[in-house]
């Protein structure tokens, strides 16, 4: 789990303007503690301020496989959804995703154990883990 924090760069997908919304939530969650992330979102091109990327695959940096290696990803989709968010972060070289509650993928172990990328999920939430989580990675 402390290596999700270790990274450089971070993505959220499923990010949402509908500040109702948890993908809206996870975002502002990181810029309020001050970490820059990227949202992921098709159709957007701006949530929060924040430039839209409209897949992790577009990002400006998705070329250069040891930047992606730095970027972790929370993910806010449905669960069909992540398995392909999962499938896709693996290609690029991701090695942290967390899953917030409700968008693991059915077989998300072993598909990230196939895909060697350390995964949170089944529980843990950014809103409410995230700020332990944080203060134990700054350390």
């Amino acid at each position: 789990m402390s290596g999700f924090f270790a990274s450089t760069r971070y993505a959220v997908v499923g990010a949402s303007a509908n500040k109702s919304k948890y993908g809206n939530k996870v975002l502002c969650w990181y810029l309020q503690n001050k970490i820059s992330a990227v949202p992921i979102n098709p159709t957007a091109t701006h949530i929060e301020n924040a430039a839209c990327s409209p897949s992790l695959s577009e990002l400006e940096w998705a070329k250069d496989r040891a930047e992606m290696q730095q970027t972790s990803v929370s993910v806010i989709t449905p669960p069909r959804v992540s398995a392909m968010v999962l499938r896709e972060a693996a290609r690029l070289g991701v090695k942290h995703v967390w899953f917030q509650p409700g968008s693991e993928p059915e077989n998300m172990k072993e598909l990230a154990k196939d895909l060697d990328v350390c995964v949170i999920g089944n529980g843990p939430c950014i809103l409410v883990d995230g700020p332990s989580m944080l203060n134990r990675a700054r350390l």
